[in-house]
């Protein structure tokens, strides 16, 4: 088997840049790392994620956001996931399912149970190994999120931006409660510290947890 590290955090934490960097590093190492997204990740979840993102849907209840959370993670399980591990890989995951936790249990008010449910048939097995929890003030993130969204060319993937303050404020301690919950998982950053700073500080944490027999796969 190989080995699942998510990363994870509120918008504009900096988990995209710090995923990235992880992936260059690894793959500069002959150490095969396979490098993915949610909600997306293939096809049919990227479809999926078009519709969760798109700010012009801001009226999708909250049951049937969590719903097409389900899907799309089962469909990227699936195709993506499962295999990668099966064939010894490392995944690289920017989000993963803490973050339906996060928002949609602690963000939204959706009961727990009905979430982790969900979680165990769209997973189908597959749990993190390592989750990088990038602790970051949401009124800090969200700044950096709504620049990168206007600096960019693509879809405006704006819908949670959007949201109050206070619903960033709630998935920020719901990262944080479920971190407290799993210590051994869970790894988290100073999403204020620097890029190098924080970088340095994932890198030591992945040489020394990923399995050795996956440090030679080439």
């Amino acid at each position: 088997m190989g080995y699942f590290i998510t990363f994870e955090g509120v918008e504009g934490c900096g988990k995209t840049t710090q995923i990235k960097l992880l992936s260059d590093f690894l793959s500069a190492r002959n150490i095969q790392a396979v490098l993915t997204r949610e909600p997306g990740g293939c096809p049919i979840a990227d479809k999926i994620r078009a519709i969760l993102l798109d700010a012009e849907n801001r009226d999708l209840s909250p049951l049937a956001e969590l719903m097409l959370y389900g899907a799309a993670r089962a469909q990227h399980v699936t195709e993506v996931i499962a295999p990668a591990l099966s064939g010894g890989k490392i995944v690289l995951c920017d989000r993963f399912c803490d973050a339906t936790v996060a928002y949609q249990s602690f963000g939204r008010g959706i009961d727990r149970d009905v979430i982790d449910s969900l979680n165990h048939h769209a997973c189908q097995g597959v749990s993190p190994d390592l989750t990088v929890l990038f602790d970051c003030d949401p009124r800090v993130g969200l700044e950096r999120a709504l620049r990168r969204i206007e600096a960019s060319s693509g879809p405006r993937e704006e819908r949670f931006e959007l949201e109050a303050l206070a619903f960033h404020e709630r998935v920020r301690a719901g990262y944080l409660q479920l971190a407290s919950d799993q210590p051994g998982r869970f790894f988290v950053v100073n999403g204020a510290d620097t890029i190098e700073n924080i970088f340095s500080a994932i890198s030591r944490q992945v040489l020394l947890r990923i399995p050795e027999n996956l440090h030679a796969v080439c």
